[in-house]
């Protein structure tokens, strides 16, 4: 593995100190731009930026004495010079994409820095799965930093993984040169109650001088979440509105704020720091979940800052929540986050601080990207073929595997249904009466469909089925997937049981992916050969076929926004209300598992 990190600054030093006093000539010199300060939030016209091996050697007016016959200069003429933005909290995983392909996706919307959670691999292939997606994020142009996964299972005894990850793990991931901490910790509960595992792996990064990450999705603002942060998570990106982010960050954690293809969690919060006055200093963006789709089509960390500023938010604060903020909690502020001394070269130019077009993007001193189309090479790894077959269903599914019967004698049943929230994680715990046909519970698709998750890490056959409502699906149709956070199993939605018997098989058939069925015939397939949740594939590929997915799942009578990321959620059982696992139906609320089906008084 080659790794691309940039020279440090001690073994640079002497070259940024020659090309400062101007006893060296600059590798490169951008001239004649307006430095964005996110220091002292201040625009200063008519600065020079002087760069040497991959890093600033200095900020001044005039960097004349800096430029030598072989220096590359590049005119800003004006423009702004903002750093590279950082993403503080995603998943790779989430834009069907390997690092290297998400790298290419994002660097020309100037992202050059990005702190990755590769929990969706980790249970899939355990360590190794991690181990795979850090080298490959540290072969990038980019710094690509990545959060050793906390929690898989996501919550112990509601799901069964295709691996766990132990606090052994953890510390020996602490090691590895492109750890920066723990990766968010959704067992909130097992904190609350000092699990020892949990305490286990926050200690281990604690001892490594490392950041823990947050995930505490409850609205609950008592004495489990006052027992969460005296747990150690330094930061939480679930805030859903204004009182969470305030209590974020009035306890000393940082509240991070999302704005990714389903989740629109900025505009409800930010107003803790447009309106209430809060410091800016304790509030970061990040995107946590982004498809390819929106990564080619509307952008990445660029979308999240011009979202901050038409929310009312100033555009240097928004870029401090995007920069600095965010490089400080992870204690790299003297690494990168800022264009000053000694800091590596990630510069942005744009014409524009409201709309933010990303005209020119360096990273580490090097052009990698110019009026958005990518000037650098983003390497593969060879990922081996254990990777690429992981769907393993034991048996061809048949439709009765889908079948679900009521109580004897029974017409009607009240059943437990997972009500799904457009444009938020969490789902509703909703009841409905539904109607029993030959022994079997039956449903319209309109208010509600069937829901199965079926297990696809050990060849056990197993299925569980339940109920959901919100998709608004009409005719004979079905849509499986094996991206179904976090245990990604293999989640299959559909209003007739022939068709979830046709997708599922289909996914088993190419290895895992996202497939819809209607009538028998496959109306969209994206391929994600690697674990089952990725494709090493072009990002505008992947993204064409994720629209069409998109496409289909509409002309099924679906409209909600990005209905694919819920339905990839409906298995994730640690945020509230209702959720499916392999071992049946999870109330969130209190961590149980409940009946699928009521009586019927």
């Amino acid at each position: 593995m080659e790794q691309m990190t940039p020279p440090s600054w001690p073994d640079t030093a002497p070259h940024l100190i020659a090309v400062a006093a101007g006893r060296s000539p600059a590798d490169t010199v951008i001239r004649g731009g307006t430095w964005v300060n996110v220091h002292t939030r201040e625009l200063l016209p008519s600065y020079d930026i002087a760069i040497v091996k991959g890093r600033i050697a200095c900020v001044v007016p005039d960097a004349g004495h800096c430029i030598g016959p072989q220096t590359h200069i590049i005119e800003a003429q004006g423009r702004y010079m903002i750093p590279g933005l950082c993403d503080a909290h995603m998943h790779i995983e989430s834009g069907m994409l390997t690092p290297a392909e998400f790298a290419r996706a994002v660097i020309p919307h100037g992202t050059t820095s990005m702190f990755t959670d590769p929990h969706e691999i980790a249970n899939v292939l355990g360590l190794e799965g991690v181990r795979l997606m850090h080298d490959e994020a540290m072969m990038q142009p980019v710094n690509i930093f990545t959060q050793m996964p906390s929690c898989a299972p996501s919550a112990p005894g509601l799901e069964t993984t295709g691996f766990e990850i132990s606090p052994g793990d953890v510390a020996e991931a602490m090691n590895w040169p492109g750890i920066i901490g723990l990766g968010e910790m959704m067992n909130f509960p097992g904190v609350a109650a000092a699990d020892p595992k949990m305490l286990a792996e926050i200690a281990a990064t604690q001892r490594a001088g490392k950041t823990v990450g947050g995930h505490y999705a409850s609205p609950d603002l008592g004495p489990d979440f006052a027992a969460y942060v005296a747990g150690g998570p330094a930061d939480d990106h679930e805030g859903t509105c204004e009182a969470d982010a305030i209590a974020r960050v009035r306890q000393g954690m940082r509240s991070m704020m999302r704005l990714g293809s389903a989740w629109y969690d900025v505009e409800s919060q930010i107003t803790a720091v447009t309106e209430k006055g809060l410091d800016p200093r304790g509030f970061i963006l990040c995107t946590d979940d982004c498809h390819s789709g929106t990564l080619v089509h509307d952008g990445h960390m660029n979308r999240v800052v011009r979202h901050a500023i038409s929310c009312g938010c100033d555009p240097v604060v928004a870029l401090q929540m995007a920069t600095i903020n965010t490089v400080t909690h992870f204690g790299l502020e003297r690494e990168i986050g800022s264009l000053t001394p000694g800091r590596r070269a990630d510069v942005i130019l744009t014409s524009d601080l409201h709309e933010l077009p990303i005209e020119l993007v360096v990273a580490r001193g090097a052009i990698v990207a110019e009026n958005g189309s990518i000037t650098v090479e983003c390497p593969h790894l060879d990922w081996p073929d254990h990777a690429r077959n992981t769907v393993h269903l034991g048996h061809e599914l048949q439709p009765a595997d889908f079948e679900l019967y009521a109580p004897d004698g029974a017409n009607a049943v009240r059943a437990n249904v997972i009500g799904v929230v457009e444009n938020q994680a969490p789902t509703k715990a909703l009841q409905m009466d539904l109607p029993v046909q030959g022994g079997l519970v039956e449903t319209d698709g309109t208010e509600a469909c069937q829901i199965a998750l079926v297990e696809r890490h050990r060849a056990t056959g197993g299925v569980t089925n339940a109920f959901v409502s919100g998709f608004g699906y009409q005719g004979r149709m079905a849509m499986a997937s094996t991206v179904a956070h976090d245990s990604h199993h293999m989640i299959v939605v559909g209003t007739d049981r022939e068709q979830m018997a046709l997708a599922a098989n289909r996914l088993a058939e190419v290895g895992g992916g996202i497939t819809i069925f209607r009538d028998g015939q496959e109306l969209a397939l994206v391929e994600l050969p690697i674990a089952g949740l990725m494709s090493d594939a072009p990002a505008t590929q992947v993204a064409a076929k994720a629209q069409a997915m998109v496409d289909a799942m509409q002309s099924c009578g679906c409209q909600l926004n990005n209905a694919y990321m819920q339905h990839s959620l409906l298995a994730l059982v640690v945020i509230p209300e209702l959720r499916i696992s392999d071992l049946g139906l999870v109330d969130v609320r209190s961590f149980t598992k409940i009946p699928v089906l009521e009586p019927v008084s």
